[in-house]
């Protein structure tokens, strides 16, 4: 009878050691939790500990999870790694599984996109389902969402911006779908930010926590402070440092490339002109 216990204990050690890493992440203690995380790795303690946070990963989505998963994970900023489909329809993520890019592709054929590679999104509700966790993404795919309207400034500003006219017409936002195949399992906020690295890259730097102007190019994010407009911001950057203009006036140039001039001042007060292509300010010109 002792030889066999021996054995077995033997056995039940072997494993421990073997299995000791298979939770990478230390979870937070419950209350009344015992801490093993300073004992021997090939204790019989730290083997059951192990087995048991490997069990909870197999029981359904628990109440306090789901409050932790929108807590820090809707309202998030990120920066988009794929194309993102915009629609009602959403793109559904297999967990698990690669993306398929020939379904992306069909995703994003005829439409487009609620996000570009390297766009700044937002993710703005979740939706929980028997098998799947749904992301709407700078609004779902329900209405017009300007991401502008919800970053934050920084400088002083007393509240999120207004959206200007001339780029107030957004495309429709887009929706990812998280498919676990089965009943959705007990996870955390990072292991749901995880689920959608494909798509979403949700590092610090990126983090709603992190005002917006401190992800800028330290020339502009100084030019913002000081309030002036340099070549090579976009209208989002010159809104930060000069606001909304007085006037806008759109020209051809005579090879045909299109601009606007954004008009701070009125002569012979000093007079700022801001001349965009595209996104892009190309000039800036000012009067006494």
């Amino acid at each position: 009878m002792l030889t066999r216990l021996i054995i077995v204990l033997a056995t039940t050690l072997a494993i421990g050691s073997d299995t000791a890493d298979v939770n990478r992440y230390k979870s937070h203690l419950v209350a009344g939790e015992p801490d093993f995380s300073s004992a021997p790795a090939n204790t019989p303690e730290v083997f059951l500990s192990v087995q048991q946070q490997a069990s909870s990963k197999q029981s359904p989505l628990q109440p306090q999870s789901r409050i932790e998963i929108v807590r820090y994970v809707s309202g998030e900023f990120a920066k988009a790694l794929k194309p993102i489909p915009s629609g009602k329809k959403g793109f559904r993520i297999e967990v698990g599984k690669k993306i398929d890019d020939k379904d992306l592709r069909a995703a994003l054929h005829g439409h487009t996109p609620a996000a570009n590679v390297g766009d700044t999104v937002q993710v703005t509700a979740i939706e929980f389902r028997p098998k799947e966790i749904v992301i709407s993404i700078n609004g779902g795919g329900k209405g017009q969402f300007n991401i502008r309207d919800h970053i934050q400034i920084g400088i002083g500003s007393p509240g999120p911006m207004a959206a200007d006219s001339a780029t107030a017409q957004q495309p429709v936002g887009g929706t990812l779908i998280l498919d676990f195949g089965r009943q959705v399992p007990d996870m955390s906020a990072d292991d749901v930010m995880t689920d959608l690295q494909a798509f979403l890259d949700f590092s610090k730097e990126h983090s709603g926590a992190i005002n917006w102007i401190d992800t800028l190019p330290p020339q502009f994010k100084q030019a913002i402070t000081d309030h002036e407009a340099l070549v090579g911001m976009n209208h989002e950057m010159v809104l930060a440092a000069l606001g909304r203009p007085e006037h806008k006036v759109r020209e051809r140039d005579p090879d045909g490339t299109e601009t606007e001039d954004w008009i701070y001042g009125t002569p012979p007060a000093r007079t700022t002109f801001v001349t965009f292509t595209g996104d892009q300010v190309i000039r800036v010109k000012e009067f006494d």
